[in-house]
C-alpha cells in the first residue's frame, strides 16, 4: 500500500487524493525531458499533471523556466496545487484544470506528458484511475495533435509509454508534423527487454541518427538522472522519509 507522501530532495510529493501515484514511470520523465537551451526563458506544458510531480521536478531542473500543469480530474489539480505551493518553485508553476485538446492559447517550448495507455483493456471501476490509466479521454492522436499546434519551433514533446505502443506514438507524432529526436529505452533488468520507453519528438526534421539509448532501473545512468531527486540513504537515516517508489 502507497503512503501519502513522498520526499524528494527538495520538495514533498503528497498524493491521497490522486488516483495515480508517484511511480517510476513519471520520475524518469521528469528526470529525462529537456527543454531549448538557446531559449532564455522556456515556457513548459505537463498536461494530466496528477500529483503535479513532472511540473516540480522540470522547475527544479530548469531554474528560468515557467510552467503550465493540467489536469481534467478536479482533487488531482487541487493536490498538486498543494504541492506545489508547498514547494520552493511556487511562484513558476501554475496549475489549471482543463483538457489539453481544449487549451487553445500558448507555444510551449516543451511539452511533456505521462499519457494513459490502456486502450482494450477493461476498464477500472474507479472512474478516475480509468481516466488517468486509459485513452478514453486522451487518445495518442490527440495528444500529439496538441503538441504540433502548440510546441514551438525549437521545442520537444516527450512522453513515456509501454514500448508496446511505440509505433501507435510514433504514427500519432508523424500526423501532427512532429519527428523522433531521442529514445530511450528502460529494463528493470539488464536481461528482460525493455518494458517502457521515453520518447521525445521535435518539429525539426532529424539531420542526423535519432539518439537513441537504453537504461536499467538502478544503473549508474539511471542513477545519474535520477540523483538530483531521490534522497540518499544518509538523508533518509537524518530523518527525511520517503514513500513507496
Amino acid at each position: 500500500m502507497s503512503n501519502n507522501y513522498f520526499s524528494f530532495r527538495q520538495f514533498t510529493v503528497r498524493q491521497e487524493r490522486c488516483a495515480m501515484k508517484v511511480g517510476t514511470d513519471g520520475t524518469l520523465l521528469g528526470a529525462w525531458a529537456t527543454v531549448p537551451a538557446l531559449v532564455p526563458r522556456p515556457a513548459v506544458l505537463d498536461v494530466g499533471t496528477g500529483t503535479g510531480l513532472i511540473a516540480l521536478m522540470m522547475a527544479q531542473r530548469f531554474p528560468q523556466a515557467d510552467i503550465k500543469a493540467i489536469d481534467i480530474d478536479g482533487e488531482a489539480v487541487a493536490q498538486a496545487t498543494e504541492n506545489i505551493e508547498a514547494s520552493p518553485f511556487a511562484g513558476r508553476i501554475s496549475v489549471s484544470k482543463i483538457a489539453v485538446q481544449d487549451l487553445t492559447e500558448g507555444r510551449f517550448d516543451a511539452i511533456i506528458c505521462n499519457p494513459p495507455f490502456f486502450t482494450e483493456a477493461l476498464t477500472c471501476p474507479n472512474e478516475r484511475r480509468t481516466a488517468a490509466r486509459h485513452t478514453l479521454f486522451l487518445t495518442y492522436g490527440e495528444l500529439m495533435a496538441a503538441a504540433g499546434r502548440m510546441l514551438s519551433d525549437v521545442g520537444e514533446a516527450s512522453v513515456v509509454i509501454p514500448t508496446d505502443f511505440m509505433s501507435d506514438m510514433n504514427s500519432a507524432a508523424a500526423i501532427a508534423g512532429l519527428h523522433p529526436r531521442r529514445v530511450c529505452y528502460v529494463k528493470t533488468t539488464a536481461r528482460k527487454p525493455a518494458k517502457r520507453v521515453l520518447l521525445a519528438y521535435s518539429r525539426l526534421h532529424p539531420h542526423e541518427e535519432i539518439d537513441t539509448r537504453t537504461i536499467v532501473i538502478g544503473d549508474e545512468e539511471y542513477n545519474r538522472l535520477t540523483g538530483d531527486f531521490y534522497l540518499t540513504p544518509e538523508e533518509k537515516a537524518s530523518g527525511n522519509t520517503t514513500g513507496n517508489r
